[in-house]
């Protein structure tokens, strides 16, 4: 009987006995199946994880280590001191001495600090050491086939109406009918307004003004018996030698019938790049970082560019900012400028910081745009930001549209161009005010001096002019809002999510409420007109019927059942507290609508949203709001806002306390101030962006240096 054969037999016989060494068959790793039900990844869950706090964990070990070493070799040498307190953290604040020492090293350390603010007509910019900032125009003049007062066949500005012939109407029609009537009836309500406060208003005022300004002829002086003549900026005689461009303060001393001609641009304007004066997005980008370079070599005396790698910058960025801005000014700022750390810090931050306040409404009126943002324990509250679109040069605007209904003298004044633009701002500044007091008929004069010319000194009477274009802050109808959108997104669009394409912007519920309540029917969006959604899908939706319903409802409890939305990227609300987040707005509201509002209004708007039915909160705001900027200086503007917010708000009138900024500084540097308080502090190493992190990573590490939620 045969017995049974073995595997291997069979296998050998068949031929598939194995003859190798036990090896795989393959040398590539075997994956096992993940389990399901329980598994678990450290993927970006460490710090090391993340190279901007890898690297500045490594910085940190490498300042121990050198420190350390230094300790040894003192030790070695027999320093007395070796044992001091060389094992200190250098990211920690030095306590103040009395000799002040630690001032010392704070002050060496602001002096490699770069500090830039740039705004739609000013750029403050100096060392965070400096004491003030220097400030020079936000302009540059290019060569240009013509300047910018012969453009569009010279119309001037403020524009007027001209008869079928070409020629000018009357002055009281010169700017039509509307502003005709809305003046009068702003004059009428001033009037009712003084009587009310048992001041003395003569009945036949403009008439006097009007009769002797219709009368006025200039006196003219020549150029050798003027003392304050100006000195124009020259330009060599030779058209090929003349420079391709001039920056700031010379480039508005251009003449403007010089050879070649040159043509101002503001790359800035509204807080916006002015797409409108550009064909190229490049020539615009180009004249930002000139003119910031051009200020660094002229202002701060850094003239050799190879330098720059031993300073830091802060830059200041508005509240509500467009974030293809941010990241072209941080690609600038390391990549052209070559700064060895970057950090970027938001304007109504930078202010509380300038002004030394934790918790305020700081209302920043500039020259083209108001600001408001309310900040609460250093961070701003981001539904409060808000951003309207009126400032100092409407003001300008409007007074001399108001002084041309009242037959002014010099009735050839336009404001592109460069002598009568400067004249403009030198009048705005010495005679508007907010007091009524000083409402009555005053002589003034003043001097117009062009280049190639005598100059010639006009006088002119005013009456409430002075008070009525002011005025314009909580009354905008009474601005000239036409061009202020020309432009927009003609270069750039709007910023996109990487993932579902949708516009991700900075927005805030209270700027969302505003341009909802004044956005035209033809942009609404298709849902339910006066409803906005408040948060996402699963949250119920708020009526918003006019912002002034909101901040009178805002002393109720919601009775809205449900969990509320969080703040889009605030901090994080207590279990028994709810706030508006921002809605989603359709893209056509953030660019084709212009946010126009009272400043009273507005103000309310932002302290609404910032509280968010916090009662103790809405009078800590309301108690606490600061007006800084170069449009609040004003005379009497706080108190008269002051005045009109208790009369909007009585119940509150006594917590309601508007303030300039404290230890006497200019309102128009506290923000530059808070950028160098900023910059010198040693906490705030963790927010510096570096080239290697920017060269790894790009503008992604600004979600990890940012103070905000980027």
């Amino acid at each position: 009987m045969v017995g049974k054969r073995s595997g291997k037999a069979l296998l050998r016989e068949e031929g598939l006995e194995r003859t190798d060494n036990n090896l795989e068959l393959t040398t590539w790793p075997t994956v096992n199946m993940i389990n399901q039900k329980n598994y678990y990844t450290e993927y970006l869950k460490r710090d090391d994880q993340i190279l901007p706090l890898r690297v500045l964990q490594e910085e940190r070990r490498n300042r121990l280590t050198t420190q350390a070493k230094d300790k040894d070799r003192a030790r070695a040498q027999g320093a007395e001191d070796a044992d001091g307190d060389a094992t200190m953290d250098l990211d920690e604040e030095p306590a103040l001495d009395e000799n002040g020492e630690a001032v010392e090293d704070q002050e060496a350390s602001g002096s490699k600090v770069i500090v830039i603010h740039p705004g739609s007509q000013n750029l403050r910019i100096g060392l965070a050491s400096d004491a003030l900032p220097k400030s020079i125009p936000m302009v540059i003049a290019r060569k240009w086939k013509c300047n910018e007062s012969e453009e569009g066949n010279g119309e001037p500005v403020p524009k007027r109406q001209k008869l079928d012939d070409g020629s000018y109407p009357d002055p009281e029609k010169q700017f039509g009918q509307e502003f005709a009537t809305e003046y009068n009836k702003m004059c009428q309500t001033l009037k009712t307004h003084m009587r009310a406060n048992k001041r003395r208003v003569l009945p036949n005022s403009k008439e006097l003004v009007v009769n002797y300004n219709s009368r006025v002829s200039p006196e003219i002086i020549s150029e050798h018996n003027d003392p304050l003549r100006i000195d124009w900026t020259e330009i060599p005689k030779n058209p090929k030698d003349a420079p391709e461009y001039y920056c700031g303060q010379e480039a508005l001393r251009i003449p403007d019938d010089s050879n070649p001609r040159y043509r101002l641009f503001w790359p800035l304007q509204r807080g916006w790049y002015n797409e409108g004066d550009y064909n190229n997005k490049n020539f615009m980008f180009e004249d930002i970082s000139i003119i910031i370079e051009e200020a660094i070599k002229s202002q701060l005396n850094l003239t050799k560019k190879k330098e720059w790698h031993q300073y830091g910058c802060v830059f200041v960025v508005p509240d509500l900012y467009d974030r293809l801005y941010v990241t072209q000014i941080l690609e600038m700022l390391i990549r052209d400028f070559a700064f060895g750390k970057v950090c970027f810090i938001q304007e109504s931050l930078a202010a509380t910081f300038g002004a030394a306040f934790t918790t305020a409404c700081v209302v920043d009126i500039g020259a083209q745009k108001t600001s408001i943002a309310c900040v609460e324990e250093g961070m701003i509250i981001d539904n409060s930001r808000v951003n309207v679109k009126i400032g100092g040069a409407d003001v300008t605007d409007t007074f001399f549209r108001m002084m041309l209904y009242d037959h002014f003298p010099y009735d050839e004044i336009n404001l592109r161009r460069r002598y009568d633009f400067l004249l403009a701002e030198e009048l705005k500044t010495k005679v508007c005010t907010m007091n009524e007091s000083d409402i009555s008929v005053q002589l003034f004069d003043f001097h117009v001096r062009a280049p190639s010319q005598d100059t010639r000194k006009y006088q002119f009477k005013t009456y409430d002019e002075v008070l009525l274009s002011a005025q314009g802050f909580f009354q905008p109808s009474i601005f000239d809002h036409s061009g202020k959108l020309s432009g927009r997104r003609k270069l750039i669009g709007p910023s996109l999510d990487l993932y579902d394409g949708s516009p991700n912007d900075p927005v805030s519920s209270a700027q969302s409420e505003i341009v909802q309540l004044i956005a035209p029917a033809s942009l609404d969006p298709p849902s339910k007109p006066e409803t906005i959604n408040i948060g996402y899908s699963s949250t119920p939706s708020r009526q918003m019927p006019n912002p002034l319903a909101r901040v009178v409802e805002s002393e109720m409890p919601s009775s809205n059942t449900g969990t509320p939305a969080p703040d889009d990227g605030d901090t994080p609300l207590p279990a028994n507290e709810s706030g508006p987040s921002a809605p989603a707005l359709p893209a056509c509201l953030r660019d084709d609508v212009l946010p126009i509002l009272g400043l009273d209004t507005a103000i309310l708007t932002s302290i609404t949203h910032g509280a968010r039915g916090d009662e103790r909160k809405l009078r800590d705001l309301l108690g606490g709001i600061m007006i800084i900027g170069g449009g609040a200086q004003v005379p009497f503007l706080n108190q008269h806002l002051e005045e009109r917010l208790k009369m909007q708000r009585p119940a509150l009138a006594k917590d309601i306390m508007i303030g300039p900024p404290p230890r006497e500084l200019d309102p128009q540097g506290v923000v530059w101030k808070g950028g160098s308080v900023f910059g010198k502090l040693r906490s705030t190493g963790d927010m510096w962006i570096g080239k290697l992190e920017f060269d790894r990573l790009g503008a992604r590490c600004l979600a990890y240096k940012c103070l905000w939620g980027w």
